[in-house]
């Protein structure tokens, strides 16, 4: 059709004007057609395409995360140098400890007469021990049985059975004590050697939390820290000490701390009341001669120096003095014919060290004698005068 038609203009027929209307309405519908065709074909095929790589991206990102994830092989030739965990490994060393221990753990109750300014009135108290012979010896901590002052001690044994206990031996100092009920054929633990244990091994803790109600209760951790000092009154202070993040709660003292054979590493003690995860136990090592002695003799025969005395540190700071020496403990008094007394050591006195042991305090010096039977001779070194002193001494048992 010419579209020079349209410039003139002369008057158009009606057979003229339908033609003209019916090719205007013809190029229409064909511009619509070339350009709406393409266009819903581009959107159609472009939502296609992305549609199929968003299945795929998704079908393939979930392969490689759960492969990354879950997968233990090495991909290609990466070179990897980690270590492989299998957590039901912990899992069951835990248990197998658990079982293996859970037989020679008991539960002790106490009653306690005490004291107020007005009246008397009779405590409770709660614990845990460890049977350390088959004949009813049994190792705990002297503040369970109130440092021997306890009127009444029960011992609770797995099967269900109570006993009367008696104290054969405690001592405030070193929070240890020996209870002894007349039972036999006991399960016996196995005792460690707590001067093995490294940090970061694990601890597994066996006791009573909080009471009879959670008793045998068995936490997990790890040795957390060795030769901790931790202050449990305005007088004591208890060296030596294995620091562990097993839990520990009032009740589980005097329980055993065991390494992953089993065996009794150390006496659980304290917890750190200011912190969660810091509980300490009394290593065996310390109480293992103690324990042997008095299953072998009935009693444990404790030896002396003879002397008083404070804290260099104690003494120096009430008195306003110094004496020129870096630490030690200051004597007081020394009791005539005593082994320090025969030993030549004069009030005045710092001693240093015992058998090259420094000695900082009266609470560690007497520790360090339930190392020595009577008989045993020690070397003791004294600041005197500027002077730096060494002393033969020879022990002699308590009377």
């Amino acid at each position: 059709m010419d579209n020079n038609r349209f410039d003139n203009n002369e008057e158009l027929s009606d057979e003229v004007r339908e033609e003209i209307a019916e090719d205007i309405m013809e190029e229409k519908k064909m511009k619509e057609e070339v350009i709406r065709k393409p266009k819903n074909k581009v959107s159609f095929s472009l939502i296609a395409v992305v549609l199929i790589f968003s299945l795929i991206g998704g079908l393939l990102g979930s392969y490689v995360g759960v492969n990354y994830l879950f997968k233990t092989e090495d991909y290609g030739s990466y070179p990897r140098e980690s270590i492989v965990i299998n957590p039901n490994d912990s899992i069951t060393t835990v248990s197998a400890v658990a079982s293996s221990a859970m037989s020679a753990v008991v539960g002790i109750t106490t009653v306690e007469t005490q004291r107020t300014f007005f009246s008397e009135q009779d405590v409770s108290g709660v614990g845990s021990g460890v049977i350390v012979h088959k004949d009813g010896y049994i190792l705990t901590n002297s503040h369970v049985v109130a440092d021997g002052n306890a009127k009444e001690i029960k011992v609770l044994f797995e099967d269900g059975e109570t006993f009367e206990g008696i104290v054969l031996w405690n001592d405030r100092i070193l929070d240890l004590a020996v209870v002894k009920v007349e039972r036999t054929d006991l399960p016996v633990a196995v005792l460690g050697n707590s001067d093995d244990l490294v940090v970061g091994e694990v601890a597994v803790a066996i006791g009573n939390p909080l009471g009879l109600e959670l008793e045998r209760t068995v936490t997990s951790g790890i040795i957390s820290g060795l030769n901790r000092s931790v202050r449990v009154d305005t007088e004591n202070v208890i060296d030596n000490l294995i620091q562990t993040d097993a839990s520990i709660n009032p009740g589980n003292s005097g329980g055993p701390l065991l390494n992953s054979r089993g065996e009794v590493i150390g006496i659980n003690t304290a917890k750190m009341k200011s912190a969660e995860g810091l509980g300490f136990s009394i290593p065996i090592n310390q109480a293992k001669p103690i324990v042997a002695e008095i299953i072998e003799t009935g009693t444990f025969k404790t030896v002396l120096m003879g002397i008083s005395g404070v804290s260099l540190v104690e003494y120096e700071s009430r008195l306003g003095v110094n004496l020129a020496a870096e630490s030690g403990v200051v004597v007081i008094e020394v009791s005539n014919e005593s082994p320090a007394f025969r030993a030549g050591i004069l009030p005045g006195d710092v001693i240093q060290n015992l058998d090259d042991v420094e000695i900082t305090n009266m609470g560690q010096l007497r520790r360090e004698l339930y190392k020595y039977k009577v008989g045993d001779m020690a070397i003791v070194d004294v600041f005197r005068n500027g002077e730096n002193i060494e002393l033969q001494l020879e022990f002699r048992e308590v009377r």
